[in-house]
């Protein structure tokens, strides 16, 4: 081979050997790029490893410091807690599933007086035989075992009940025991001596008040009736003077003592009634009662003194409301005599108007509201919250002048609220008052709904009367009854309006007209040829019944006119059965009514024997219950007048002994109570001997008579022939 050939190979080689070596040299560089990635990658791993193994490191640190503080804060609140266990007064004990103290503070330990037993580990078996053993406990007349049985039993319960253990210390302690989930038990022993010992003079306070009010009761009792006996003969007396002939200045004399003894009387009600309300003695007796002649009897009483301050008492019963209820009559009557009289003390001119409406329920109740409306010189808005408080009246210048007792819208507040009502009060200074009261009564069984009345042949008639509301509410009785009507204010116009018109079947013409009255009205129209009814309505019957012009009348009617009446006046008219002709079947009969009162006080006797001495009766005294016994056979009384308290022989036992003498005949004499006693229960003890009825002193006139008239039968004369004709 040439030299050319020679350096061309070799030339060739060493090329190629540079390109290998290139080759290998770029492989190796880029295995030392590769080498150095990784090995940054390994680096960055590492570098994060060490941290988070640092974090780790630091975590678990804190972790060991936090469970450290938190375990010193365990020990000091375990500290704590038992200090405060150990420092309680009152016992304090743990124990576990199986009935093994845990632990128990001094106080717990100390119940059982120093026993070394006492302590952590002991059983609660083990405790009750050592209380038992030791005497710790005072068991009474009860054996070992069996009170040791019966603690046992109420340990074991799920939920053991609180109960109480008398130590021989005299002490008393109270086990409160609550049962864990897991069985463990927690007991406290609670220290109450002091409490039972409090509760004992508790109960011996509640005895010595109890017994005081016992003798307030029974001292209010002997009070009221030792001043209702002379009250009785001073305002009976009193009663009887004012029908002699008197001067106006004697007059007045014997007004002021009436109305002075009327005013002592309210005054022992009152206070007798708030004591019984304060003890909550007072109950109520309900039974069946008529509410609108309640109200009329009401009404009845309080127009003399509204007469003679000028007022009218004016009542609207909705025609559409039942009038019979059970409920408690004369507590009904007490608050509307309280409102009403009221009403009239306080109103000086206009009038006074009770409004009765209600709605039916269809449980067999009624929901009656009533509402006493006046024009009197009314309340200030910021004494209105006041008036139902105890003694409390409003105390300004327009009301000082009255007297009173500032119990009685107390009194009758409580009543309404016993009752389940409600009472209340709205008022303008100077424009009057409305006192409204809400109650539920149940109807008396079987009572219908009121229908109109309708009177057959009447179809249009004149009302006459100065006051307007009267005006309207005789107006709405008249529409219901499907008679028209026209009103007048005076006699003038009424005169004038008749001769107007073609037709008037009825005139209804108010008494005390103004200018002409309504008796003057009638003669009128008699000598003007006027043939038409008049019907007087008059709020004192017995002076118009006395007039001459009566006989020219239809009929007199009592204000305010009660729906029965007002009814069976027109009914009468409508069927021309004379007015006069009513009641006067009664033929004479061949002896007077006897009648029997026993009565130990001889004012008392004086005084009923003024009451009935227009009547004719046979009237015989008894001095006391022996006597009236004896009367009774002899006299053979027709009615019975018997006072409770007397010498010998009490009104109860002599009734009991007049009961027994009638046993097994048919005769039943009615013997009526007169009593100064007026506390409650007295009226169920006196009934309870045997007696029919019950008078309170002071006696009313009114009540002696009505009692004697329902006693007599046809076989006597008539007491009392007028009254008989006007009823």
């Amino acid at each position: 081979m040439d030299l050319a050939n020679k350096l061309a190979q070799e030339r060739r080689a060493r090329l190629a050997a540079e390109r290998l070596l290139e080759q290998k040299q770029a492989e190796l560089h880029a295995a030392n790029r590769k080498l150095g990635k990784h090995a940054r990658a390994l680096s960055d791993e590492i570098v994060v490893t060490r941290a988070k193994v640092q974090t780790a490191l630091d975590e678990n640190q804190r972790v060991k410091s936090d469970l450290h503080v938190a375990n010193e804060k365990v020990q000091v609140a375990e500290r704590r807690l038992w200090h405060s266990i150990e420092t309680i007064q009152d016992g304090f004990a743990f124990f576990d599933d199986s009935g093994r103290m845990i632990a128990a503070n001094p106080a717990y330990i100390s119940v059982f007086d120093g026993l070394s037993a006492i302590e952590p580990g002991i059983s609660y078996v083990e405790i009750l035989q050592l209380a038992t053993e030791e005497g710790i406990v005072d068991i009474g007349e009860e054996t070992p075992a069996a009170w040791r049985e019966a603690m046992l039993d109420r340990w074991q319960s799920t939920d053991p009940e609180p109960t109480v253990i008398r130590l021989w210390s005299g002490e008393y302690i109270k086990l409160i025991d609550q049962r864990g989930h897991g069985g463990d038990v927690v007991s406290l022993a609670l220290n109450i001596t002091e409490t039972i010992r409090y509760e004992e003079r508790l109960k011996d306070a509640r005895a010595k008040a109890e017994a005081a009010n016992r003798a307030k009761s029974s001292f209010l009792a002997n009070m009221s009736h030792e001043i209702r006996t002379p009250m009785n003969g001073v305002v009976g007396m009193a009663d009887l003077l004012k029908e002699t002939q008197l001067t106006e200045e004697q007059r007045l004399y014997a007004d002021t003592i009436r109305n002075s003894g009327e005013a002592l009387l309210v005054i022992i009600n009152d206070v007798l009634d708030y004591s019984k309300i304060e003890a909550e003695k007072l109950a109520l007796k309900p039974e069946p009662f008529d509410l609108e002649r309640c109200i009329h009897e009401l009404i009845m009483l309080m127009q003399p003194k509204a007469r003679d301050q000028g007022l009218e008492i004016l009542l609207d019963y909705d025609l559409f409301m039942p009038t019979e209820f059970i409920g408690d009559p004369g507590r009904l009557r007490q608050v509307m005599t309280n409102l009403m009289g009221n009403a009239v003390k306080f109103t000086e001119a206009g009038h006074v108007l009770i409004r009765v409406t209600g709605m039916r329920g269809e449980d067999g109740t009624a929901q009656v509201h009533i509402a006493v409306q006046d024009t009197g010189i009314g309340i200030p808005a910021d004494k209105v919250d006041h008036v139902f408080g105890e003694f409390n009246q409003v105390d300004d210048e327009h009301n000082r002048r009255f007297e009173g007792t500032g119990l009685g819208l107390a009194i009758s507040q409580q009543l309404v609220r016993l009752m389940g009502g409600q009472i209340w009060v709205e008022s303008e200074l100077g424009h009057g008052s409305t006192f409204g009261l809400k109650i539920t009564l149940p109807l008396v069984p079987d009572t219908a709904v009121p229908e109109p009345m309708r009177v057959p042949g009447l179809r249009r008639a004149m009302i006459v009367d100065g006051h307007e509301t009267n005006r309207q509410i005789l107006e709405k009785r008249m529409k219901l009854m499907g008679i028209e009507t026209l009103s007048c204010a005076n006699g003038p116009d009424a005169l004038a309006r008749v001769r107007q018109e073609s037709r008037i079947d009825l005139i209804l013409a108010e008494h005390n007209l103004a200018g002409m009255d309504g008796l003057e009205l009638t003669e009128a129209l008699r000598a003007a040829g006027h043939e038409v009814p008049v019907i007087l309505l008059s709020d004192n019957t017995g002076y118009a019944a006395q007039d001459p012009a009566r006989p020219l009348l239809h009929a007199v009617l009592q204000k305010p006119v009660s729906r029965s009446d007002l009814y069976a006046s027109l009914s009468a008219l409508a069927e021309k059965e004379p007015a006069a002709g009513q009641g006067q079947e009664v033929a004479d009969t061949p002896r007077a009514l006897r009648v029997l009162a026993a009565e130990d006080n001889k004012t008392n006797r004086l005084v009923f024997s003024k009451m009935v001495g227009d009547l004719d009766i046979e009237l015989t005294f008894a001095e006391n219950g022996v006597e009236a016994v004896e009367l009774y056979q002899n006299v053979k009384p027709d009615i019975v007048f018997m006072d409770i308290s007397m010498p010998m022989m009490d009104g109860k036992e002599a009734t009991r002994h007049i009961r027994a003498i009638e046993a097994g005949t048919d005769r039943h004499v009615p013997i009526v109570a007169m009593t100064a006693h007026a506390m409650d229960g007295d009226d169920e003890g006196i009934l309870a001997a045997g007696l029919d009825h019950y008078l309170t002193k002071p006696l009313r006139k009114a009540a002696i008579r009505e009692r004697i008239i329902d006693a007599c039968t046809d076989e006597m004369r008539p007491p009392a022939p007028d009254e008989a004709e006007a009823g």
